[in-house]
């Protein structure tokens, strides 16, 4: 009887989560730090020549620190992006945030479909899909082919083709660690 019931208990498959995010290893202070050495040099390099009448340098030195600030701007606000994959017997869901936004989108498991389509150029990356009764979305837009490709790989094995959903029970030898890139 005991065998029985813990062998059920283990039968039961919980929820999968794989929460997918960008890599930003850069911090604020980091970013500030870069950004006011890079104004320093950059501003007396620019103010010496232009003391030598080659006035024009100074303007577009400050285009580009301008340029620049945008630029960690952006990468530093890129942190806050993240993808929550949830797996259930019978749902798919997808939940993308960011820092203003949360948006979730949920499929039927049993006529989702992953799908990996190649780039149409070679300079282009790939695209990652779920799809299910013609609405899609896409996973992993900041993280690189080889990344894609592993999490395209592990999906299908936890969804399925159409009109398959493997069990997402684990085994006693079986683990539930994340979905880890690096």
């Amino acid at each position: 009887m005991r065998v029985t019931l813990r062998r059920r208990l283990m039968e039961v498959a919980q929820p999968v989560h794989i929460v997918v995010c960008p890599n930003c290893s850069l911090t604020r202070r980091g970013a500030a730090f870069f950004f006011a050495s890079l104004c320093t040099l950059t501003f007396v390099i620019a103010g010496l020549l232009s003391l030598r009448g080659m006035w024009p340098i100074l303007p577009f030195a400050v285009l580009e620190m301008i340029l620049l600030a945008w630029a960690l701007h952006a990468s530093l606000a890129r942190r806050y992006q993240a993808q929550i994959i949830t797996l259930t017997d019978g749902h798919v869901s997808v939940e993308s945030r960011d820092r203003a936004h949360c948006r979730r989108i949920v499929f039927p498991r049993h006529w989702a479909r992953v799908k990996l389509r190649r780039p149409a150029s070679r300079l282009h990356p790939s695209r990652l899909t779920i799809e299910s009764h013609g609405r899609q979305c896409e996973l992993g837009s900041f993280l690189t082919d080889e990344e894609r490709c592993g999490l395209a790989l592990r999906l299908h094995r936890l969804i399925g083709r159409i009109n398959e959903s493997p069990s997402l029970a684990v085994g006693p030898k079986q683990g539930r660690s994340g979905f880890r890139f690096g």
